[in-house]
């Protein structure tokens, strides 16, 4: 088993390593630049990208919280919990990259517009997640209350995504699909091409970040547990 997961890791990150500079050469020298917005719209394919491994890693938060509460283990605990690390860090690369975003295209940091201010509430629900796992307690309490947070944050994740669709938002663009009927809207095959491999990228980035997190929390608790075991030995 630690074998198969050693070869794991070593095909994560022998695929992570050429396919970052991959996508830096997609996005900075092959793509064309934006009529409009000119360079500036570069940052489009890390905010598209962040955006979408932070949706996954909140999905994946759902789904082990969903676990923990039917059928309770410490394996689904510690993955809930460090795909909400991950999650939090490309929320708030998303945040930032959007109102770099915004800043070149509306003239402004931030705007109270629904795909934004969404986004903000699901970064709050999971740093608020974060903090709950922190909490003093048992750890099968601890582990239940923190899944409830992590379903709630998952049920928010469709509505961010939907968030400019059923609110018809004329500031941020919708880039497969426009407006409710999703028609029009678009991306020239170039651009299309280098988000689709930058999101790829950040996929494969998560999933090595998720491994080698689960990995360093499994040795926290191994630790943990041989602290209070020599602890009570020596008070015994």
């Amino acid at each position: 088993m630690k074998k198969n997961t050693g070869i794991i890791d070593r095909l994560l990150l022998f695929t992570l390593i050429p396919t970052v500079f991959i996508a830096l050469y997609l996005i900075f020298i092959w793509s064309p630049v934006e009529r409009i917005m000119g360079a500036s719209q570069k940052i489009f394919y890390f905010h598209v990208g962040s955006a979408w491994v932070a949706f996954l890693a909140f999905g994946v938060v759902g789904y082990y919280s969903v676990r923990v509460l039917i059928k309770p283990r410490l394996q689904h605990h510690i993955n809930a919990g460090i795909s909400a690390e991950i999650g939090v860090l490309f929320t708030t690369i998303t945040l930032i990259t959007g109102m770099i975003w915004g800043k070149s295209s509306w003239n402004t940091w931030w705007t109270w517009e629904p795909r934004l201010a969404t986004t903000l509430i699901l970064w709050f629900i999971y740093v608020a997640y974060l903090f709950v796992r922190k909490m003093d307690g048992s750890t099968e309490k601890i582990a239940r209350l923190s899944a409830v947070f992590g379903i709630i944050g998952a049920i928010n994740v469709p509505i961010v995504f939907m968030a400019i669709r059923w609110w018809n938002t004329k500031l941020h663009p919708v880039v497969f699909g426009e407006g409710k009927n999703q028609s029009g809207g678009g991306i020239e095959p170039d651009m299309l091409v280098a988000l689709l491999f930058s999101i790829f990228t950040i996929t494969v980035l998560y999933a090595f970040l998720m491994r080698k997190g689960i990995e360093i929390e499994k040795m926290r608790h191994i630790v943990k547990r041989a602290k209070s075991k020599a602890i009570e030995k020596l008070a015994g």
